[in-house]
């Protein structure tokens, strides 16, 4: 075979065993090296990014960092019914998001209580609004003195364009089947009996809010209502307001998540969820499959080329 194509050859099978190695479940470690294959240990699950719907954005052209609820959840319940897994980490860097994938993150959160696991929450730069949702599922809060944290409460955002829309000479009919079909359409202002009905909208889904935080504070509920008006405080004002347990980072709270489930407070051990899908946030599966694919034809192709130049006869004169 000419040197040209050996090289070739080569490094079709170099791709081909990066993409094997890519693909494979990357070993478990805590924070200063691996750990021993079946000990106990703490999960650390994050929320990273707004809160969103959906499963997991994946792919080499991803729109960011995110929190999404089908992940989370996934975590969760990994986390719950891992043996070795005595508590959980939840480290959260959220300004909030979907109530709705904030409310199915913390029902397993709760399922995760349920089974007598701890949940300690760290926050890091902010912990607002769903964040601060999913933190009073905690059992014990740490913040930074300076995390941003609180804003207890909802709202549901309006735009209208009719004014623009007009001097443009643009203008937008609808065939509906009811009155309210089209509300909180951007052409048009809402009527008041449409407000009313988005405010009672926002107004449940507000006491609901105040529930969780009542429930996961013991706080009385007027004393949260006295501060849920969406403001946002300090990790130092949320402990003086009762929002937060302790003031400290994120090995603080790891050192005392170990120290709660009777393991090493100097080295925890832990186990990062969500970690062995970080190649696939890069390479989505599919993605790495249609590359294998076309590696995998590639490389029949040149070996049969190479073939048939080491087998063809000379021209003979």
């Amino acid at each position: 075979m000419h040197t040209r194509k050996r090289w070739i050859v080569g490094g079709v099978i170099a791709l081909l065993l990066l993409l094997v190695f890519i693909g494979r479940p990357q070993p478990d470690a805590d924070a200063d090296g691996e750990f021993a294959q079946g000990s106990d240990y703490i999960a650390v699950i994050r929320v990273d990014g707004p809160i969103v719907g959906g499963s997991e954005i994946s792919g080499i052209l991803g729109s960011g960092t995110v929190a999404t609820s089908e992940q989370l959840m996934k975590d969760v319940r990994r986390a719950t019914f891992d043996p070795h897994a005595k508590a959980v980490l939840l480290r959260i860097n959220s300004p909030g998001g979907s109530a709705t994938a904030t409310q199915e993150i913390g029902d397993e959160l709760d399922r995760l209580r349920a089974e007598g696991k701890p949940i300690v929450v760290s926050m890091g730069d902010s912990c607002a609004s769903g964040g601060y949702w999913l933190a009073a599922k905690g059992d014990y809060i740490f913040a930074n003195p300076s995390t941003m944290t609180g804003s207890i409460g909802v709202y549901i955002g309006y735009t209208n364009y009719e004014e623009l829309m007009n001097k443009l000479g643009i203008r937008n009919d609808k065939i509906k089947s009811g009155a309210h079909k089209d509300i909180l359409s951007p052409d048009r202002p809402m009527t008041d009996e449409e407000r009313a009905l988005v405010q009672s909208m926002v107004d449940d889904i507000y006491e609901q809010f105040v529930d969780v935080v009542a429930d996961g504070r013991k706080m009385d509920r007027n004393a949260v209502k006295a501060i849920a008006d969406g403001r946002i405080m300090t990790g130092r004002q949320a402990q003086e307001a009762g929002l937060v347990d302790a003031l400290g980072n994120y090995y603080a709270a790891l050192a005392y998540t170990a120290d709660q489930v009777g393991l090493d407070t100097v080295r925890p051990p832990i186990k990062e969820y969500g970690k062995d899908a970080s190649w696939n946030r890069l390479f989505s599966l599919s993605l790495s499959r249609d590359i294998a694919r076309g590696v995998r034809s590639a490389l029949t192709d040149v070996l049969a080329d190479a073939a048939r130049t080491d087998t063809e006869v000379p021209y003979a004169r």
